[in-house]
């Protein structure tokens, strides 16, 4: 990565996309054992979860039709195991999610910073960072549920109301409109509060606010990379799903898989990218070699970071205790 910080100040969409790919490319090997490693499994936990919802469907609604005692147990079963694919899906699709985070954008701050990256000390560090990236996703979860929550409730006001008028299908459209705006900049609160997470040493509510900060000022640059990175999904699992019945089920499912697990990894790479885009623009310096010290930091035994190890700002170098 050969962009100076002062630079990244103006990087724009297509330069941030072009930033990211160019990083890849530079260090292909290591990201392909990442994504080998983490985000593969994570692209078939997404697509064989599009199969067996659709089998646990299939399976409760043909116990649903029955009504005679004599078929209760078995739909109880259905929804029983239904329940339990569910916690397991999600279980999984959390950790590697956390884990591929971690990986990547560990090593895209070791490259900035310089230093000498290796699968092995990203495997290292992995474990390391998983905890606190788990702290800020239950905080930004819950900032979900809250958000989705009073969407519901406005769905219901709308559906008792005047969902049958000309108004109230405009508005439905409208208000569907910003439903979509609001999810998506949470998202990239989110995504930025993972980077913040790994790079410094602020983790879960106040990492959020740390990420909602960096977002000011470059809040459409972020909202069009996420969004762009939803559409691209949307259509992956939609071209997955409409053939996940077919004869060309095997050859459709391998491309979906490939880029599916592509797009993952340009996703996390290029959140990484826009963390540093949105640091360049508040004009906070990233002290290379605080970085470095609070990356080398994961691979000691014992690691405790000092009351304030902010990229930017002063700071005390982090405490190694053997």
């Amino acid at each position: 990565m050969d962009i100076d910080q002062a630079e990244m100040k103006n990087v724009g969409f297509f330069g941030l996309y072009k930033e990211s790919f160019k990083t890849i490319f530079s260090w292909k090997k290591i990201f392909a054992q990442i994504t080998l490693t983490f985000i593969l499994p994570l692209s078939i936990i997404y697509l064989a979860h599009i199969i067996i919802a659709d089998l646990l469907d299939w399976r409760v609604e043909r116990y649903g039709i029955y009504q005679q005692h004599y078929y209760y147990h078995g739909e109880s079963s259905a929804w029983i195991g239904y329940w339990v694919f569910k916690f397991v899906y999600l279980t999984f699709l959390f950790l590697f999610s956390l884990l591929s985070t971690a990986a990547i954008v560990y090593t895209i701050a070791t490259v900035y910073t310089g230093g000498d990256v290796t699968f092995k000390k990203v495997l290292k560090i992995v474990p390391r960072v998983w905890k606190r990236l788990a702290l800020t996703f239950l905080w930004t979860y819950f900032g979900f549920f809250i958000y989705n929550m009073v969407a519901g409730v406005l769905a219901v006001i709308w559906a008792t109301t005047i969902a049958d008028t000309a108004f109230g299908v405009v508005l439905f459209w409208v208000l569907f409109s910003l439903y979509c705006i609001g999810f998506i900049y949470i998202t990239t609160i989110w995504q930025m509060a993972s980077v913040v997470t790994v790079l410094e040493s602020s983790y879960g509510l106040k990492a959020m606010m740390k990420g909602n900060e960096l977002v000011k000022g470059k809040k459409l640059l972020s909202w069009f990379v996420f969004f762009t990175l939803y559409c691209v999904f949307a259509g992956i699992l939609i071209l997955f799903y409409v053939f996940v019945w077919t004869y060309a089920f095997i050859i459709i499912g391998l491309v979906c898989l490939f880029l599916l697990m592509n797009l993952f990894l340009v996703g996390y790479v290029a959140q990484t990218m826009l963390y540093l885009v949105c640091k360049s623009h508040h004009c906070e310096p990233i002290d290379k070699v605080g970085l470095s010290t609070q990356l080398g930091g994961y691979l000691e035994p014992v690691f405790k970071p000092a009351t304030d190890v902010e990229l930017g700002q002063t700071h005390s170098h982090p405490q190694v205790q053997v």
